[in-house]
This record gives structure tokens, sequence and C-alpha cells, in this order.
């Protein structure tokens, strides 16, 4: 089988034959992603990358690097064209245009990739597995500058491709999702490695690939094995299923708001209700009215939690929130939280004075973000953290250190995405910040998917894209602070440089016995 390879990889010199490999493998790693998880798909892609960038000069592998993003980001973001649509005579024909220039510029971070490690080979620094580390390890790094450069796009981690794999994924609680990252890419190109390897060093090759595949999934099924009991608080999730193009509609609010009503006063016991991101499309404290029809469905001390938009009188003019709002049977606002990490161009336009672009989403100005995570305290509930709708996806970013909460809302409306791969996508952000934390997280979707998630990443109940109905399910348990809460993207870190000193350190000692052999030889 590696004979029969070596063909391709010396065709493969020219850069038009690796550029067109490399979109090839790029594209693929959208199919390790939920919602297909084709997990054999993170050798082919990744020990691809390997083989085309090797022996490549530094301008050509950032430009097959660029190709490689521009098949990964293509595929894999291609559901936003779907916002645009929702408006199509405003938008619609800047939905291609916009997919093309955002994977475009997200490419950006595989062609550095690409270009460091080219740079790097070029001087003939390392060979073999620590050429796969090497790879491994600028790749991380570019996934974390993407998460933070410009307000970042952690969006379709590497890690991501295990998270349907419930052992695989459990790794995220030590070393968070870009230290899950950085094993599965080094894992996933050693395929690549060993078919270069010379025939005396494959064996190590391939004992170091499945010690490596045991010691994830072991490592992983040790923390399976923690028992996680539900709490005594019973939760209500409702899915409205409210399609976007109506939801800002003429005379739609009071639509709205008896189907969320009528879906909340369903039979059966809730401590909490839960909607969704702006589920009731308006200024909810401003509406007194709406606010005592509540109590219709919040009695005996139950508690809504809902997304609503705010609006704030000051000095400067008028500021726009996005927030989740907590009330009483009463009708009065407990406490409430409004969204710090903002969608550009959805929530607001970045140079607004330079750029004669408007937002996509409907309101009378730009959202102003709020302060940053927080925990919010609920009568008679256990302390919750929330993220409205992409704040899920910032690995790192979502609870308040000093302030530990016990579970996590994500409030979202994916109704922009319709049923296309987006929701999916989303869902695997939730999924992934649970196992990092340690905590439950409850997602409440507009069209959907809603879900209940327990503190190991699994869905305990869901409803899916296009679906109307509620959840009804008891609130799970949360796990001890886990080491990724404690200490953030240091554990990545310390991993990588973990494995460096481990790699150089076995580099030594073969060295050193290579080294006594010959002379032993010659002796």
């Amino acid at each position: 089988m590696m004979t029969g390879l070596r063909p391709l990889m010396g065709c493969g010199r020219y850069v038009p034959l690796r550029s067109g490999i490399s979109f090839a493998a790029g594209g693929l790693t959208v199919l390790a992603l939920p919602p297909f998880s084709w997990l054999i798909v993170v050798p082919v892609a990744f020990s691809a990358l390997f083989l085309v960038l090797r022996q490549v000069p530094t301008a050509p592998a950032f430009f097959i690097g660029w190709v490689f993003g521009m098949g990964q980001f293509g595929f894999g973001v291609s559901w936003i064209a779907e916002s645009f649509y929702v408006d199509s005579e405003r938008f619609g024909a800047l939905a291609i245009p916009a997919v093309a220039g955002l994977s475009a510029g997200l490419a950006i971070f595989p062609a550095i990739v690409a270009m460091l490690f080219a740079t790097i080979m070029q001087r003939r620094a390392v060979g073999g597995v620590m050429a796969g580390l090497l790879l491994a390890t600028c790749w991380v790094a570019a996934e974390w500058l993407r998460g933070h450069v410009l307000t970042g796009f952690p969006w379709n981690l590497a890690a991501y491709a295990l998270v349907e794999h419930a052992a695989l994924r459990q790794p995220a609680a030590w070393v968070g999702s870009y230290g899950l990252s950085f094993l599965t890419v080094f894992i996933g190109l050693l395929p690549g490695v060993l078919i270069v390897a010379a025939p005396n060093r494959r064996v190590p090759v391939l004992v170091l690939f499945a010690v490596a595949v045991m010691g994830l999934w072991g490592g992983g099924a040790l923390r399976l094995g923690t028992n996680l009991p539900t709490t005594d608080i019973a939760l209500r999730i409702v899915q409205g299923n409210v399609p976007q193009v109506e939801k800002w509609a003429p005379g739609s609010r009071e639509r709205t708001l008896e189907k969320y009503l009528g879906l909340s006063a369903q039979p059966g016991r809730f401590d909490l209700l839960l909607w969704p991101e702006t589920a009731f499309p308006g200024f909810l404290d401003e509406d007194a009215l709406a606010r005592r029809r509540l109590s219709t469905v919040l009695p005996d001390g139950r508690i809504l939690l809902t997304g609503v938009p705010d609006r704030v009188e000051g000095d400067g003019g008028t500021r726009y929130f996005n927030t989740v709002q907590a009330y009483d049977g009463s009708g009065e606002i407990l406490t409430g939280y409004a969204k710090h990490h903002l969608v550009p161009f959805g929530e607001y336009v970045p140079l607004k004075g330079w750029l004669p672009i408007e937002r996509l989403t409907e309101g009378l100005g730009d959202f102003t973000p709020g302060p940053g995570p927080r925990t919010l305290a609920i009568p008679g509930a256990p302390l919750v953290a929330v993220a409205i709708c992409y704040e899920i996806i910032f690995p790192g970013q979502v609870v308040d250190d000093l302030f530990r909460p016990d579970w996590i809302f994500n409030a979202t409306n994916d109704a922009w995405f319709g049923t296309s791969i987006g929701p999916e996508q989303h869902l695997a952000s939730a999924r992934m910040r649970a196992v990092e934390e340690g905590l439950p997280v409850v997602r409440a979707a507009n069209t959907g998917i809603s879900a209940i998630i327990d503190a190991k990443g699994e869905i305990i109940a869901r409803l899916e894209t296009g679906q109307t109905g509620v959840i009804d399910a008891s609130l799970p348990t949360a796990l001890a602070p886990t080491p990724y809460a404690r200490f953030g993207d240091w554990t990545s870190l310390a991993l990588i440089c973990a494995v460096w000193a481990l790699a150089f350190t076995v580099g030594l000692v073969r060295r050193r016995f290579n080294s006594e052999k010959s002379k032993s030889e010659e002796s």
C-alpha cells in the first residue's frame, strides 16, 4: 500500500496537484464534524495535508495551506448563506460573496500553519514524528489565534470531530478544546508520517499511533465512569419554532407570545421555564400587559428565563442590548444578563463609519456589548451562567471564573440557518463547553436544536430543527471544577510542552543508544 502511494507523492511536487489534493482534504474535514462525524476522515485529511506540505518552499506552502482552508471553511460555513436569504430582497445577492469572503479570510489561518511548517522543514530542523508534532503545534496555535483575533471565530475546531464519541471527547475536561485539537491533529497525521517513514521506523510509528489512540480513549473512559445523577430541579424548555422571516413582521408579536404561553401551559410540573433568544420580539420589560400574562404560566414561585431585547436611555442616546431576563409570576424582573460577545454584521457593524453595510438583523440600532460572563442567582434554583447564541462557541469565555455556576443556560436562535448543518455544528460547541467546564448545558433554541446536555457532553433530551414543542426533564448535576475550568488554555499549553519534552527526551535517548551501539560494533 505504501509503495503504491509513493507515485502520488512524487507527482505532488507540482503545486497545482498538491493544491488540488489540499483543497479536497480541507473539504473532507467537514465530514469529520457533526452532523456527519465520520472519524475516519480525520487521518485521511490531516495525513494528506502533512504529505503535500513536505518538501515545499514557503511561498507555495502558504498558498497550499490557504487552499486547504478554502475547502475547510468554504464547505464548513456554507450555512451562513442561509441568513442572507431570510431577507432575500435586501441581502440575497450577498450570500455567495459573503461566504466566499469569510472563507477566504479564515483560510489565512491554515495558510499560516503551512507557511510556518514549511519554513522550519526547509531548515531540516525536524523529521518523522517530530515533523508531525510540528504541524499539529502550528495547527492548534492557529486555531487559538482564530478564536481570539478580531473578536474571534473558533468555529469547527478540530477537536469537534470527537464530540459524538463519548470517551474521546472527555480529555477536553483536562486540556480544553485547543489541547484536544492538538491531540486530534497529531494522531490524525501519524498515518502520513508512517507512509514516508524509513522501513526501520515504521513499527515505532505504528506503536505510537496505537498507544496514542488507546490512551485518548482510555483516559476518557475513566471519566465516563463518574456517576451523574440529576437534581430535583424540573426544567421546561419551549421551542416555539417561529420562522425568522415572521419573527419581526408587523403584528407577529401577539401570535408569538400566544404560542409561547400556550406551549408553556401544557400539563406537567416544572420549576424553571426556559425560552430561547429574543423569544419575545419586543421590549418585555416595557410591556406591562405581556408581563401580567406571564402569571398564567408561572404559578407557585416558578421562574421564567427568556431571551429579550432591552434598551437603556442615557446621555449618549439609546443603547440596545441582547439579554436574557428572569421573571417571576408577578411579572417582575429578578435579574438579567446582557450578551457581551456580539456577532459582527449580525448585531453590530464593525467600523460602521467606514463600511457602508447594514446589519442583517432587524432593530433600531446596533447592540451594545454587556460587561462579560456573569453568574445569576435565581430564587429556588442553582446558580446559572448564561451564554446567548454564539457566545457558547468560545472555550473558556462562558463562565465567570470568580463565581462558578452550577449550570449553563444557552439561549439561541438558529432560525437564521434553516435546516442546514449550522445548528448541528453550533450544538457541538455547546457539548464541548459542558465537558470543559464540568457543567450541564441547557439549550433553548427558537427553531432547534434545543437540548439538555450533561457535564460529560451527553445529550439527555433534544428537539430537532423545525420541531415545535417542549422538553420536560430534570437538571443534571455539575461535576467538580475540571483542570480546564481552573486553569483555562494554560492546560493546552502544558500538554503541548509536555509532549515536546517527551519527544526530545526519546530522541536523545535513541541517539545515545545508536551512538553506543555504533561504537560497540566498531570495537
